[in-house]
């Protein structure tokens, strides 16, 4: 059964309202990952009733509900980041926002850890050793989403799209993965972007 999340609110006017939208992570759904008999791999959020073989891509996220955490702490490392590698402040922020809520601590179910919630198998490509530290966490996180809009040639939406479901799901639809979840978070960062550039929220 497809997890239904629901739509983020686009109507709000209070900074009060936007920033309590912003402490609240994404919720992931379940992806799964099979192929079919003809060897075609498929991706979807929906459990394959007539496969018998999957894995589950990317295991749902419930993170933290009842901390509350500065979201400007980080702002000096963000800014060090987004000079190293040539990606903007809001973006990086936004991202953050999203995927942990500023929880360093952060621990997805499939074992993505930290700010930017980095995969164990990305540690040492993206020199990590310590994914709760904030310093190493953001600058690998910041680095794999270089990659990611270099690979997408600076198409946002898919390098967006890439970061929360894997580039893999992406270069297989041509396209923003047809995921519930993925669309919603791609709606998500881009909205809390925009709250940034306004200069509504810091």
């Amino acid at each position: 059964m497809t997890r239904r999340i629901n739509a983020y609110t686009f109507s709000c006017l209070f900074l009060s309202v936007l920033l309590t939208l912003l402490m609240a992570p994404t919720v992931r759904a379940d992806i799964y990952k099979y192929k079919d008999k003809n060897g075609t791999l498929h991706f979807t959020n929906t459990r394959p009733a007539t496969q018998k073989k999957f894995k589950v891509y990317i295991k749902e996220y419930k993170p933290e509900k009842s901390r509350f955490f500065s979201t400007t702490q980080y702002d000096k490392i963000i800014s060090l980041a987004a000079k190293r590698h040539g990606v903007i402040f809001a973006l990086i922020k936004s991202i953050i926002a999203v995927e942990s809520g500023f929880n360093p601590r952060a621990i997805s179910k499939k074992g993505a850890k930290g700010l930017m919630q980095i995969m164990p198998r990305n540690y040492r490509e993206l020199g990590i050793r310590d994914p709760f530290d904030p310093h190493q966490n953001i600058m690998g996180g910041t680095n794999y989403l270089k990659r990611m809009i270099k690979r997408y040639n600076g198409q946002l939406k898919l390098a967006l799209a890439a970061y929360n479901a894997g580039p893999e799901a992406v270069d297989r639809y041509k396209g923003i993965p047809p995921f519930q979840e993925t669309r919603e978070y791609v709606k998500r960062v881009l909205h809390t972007l925009r709250i940034y550039e306004s200069g509504k929220s810091t």
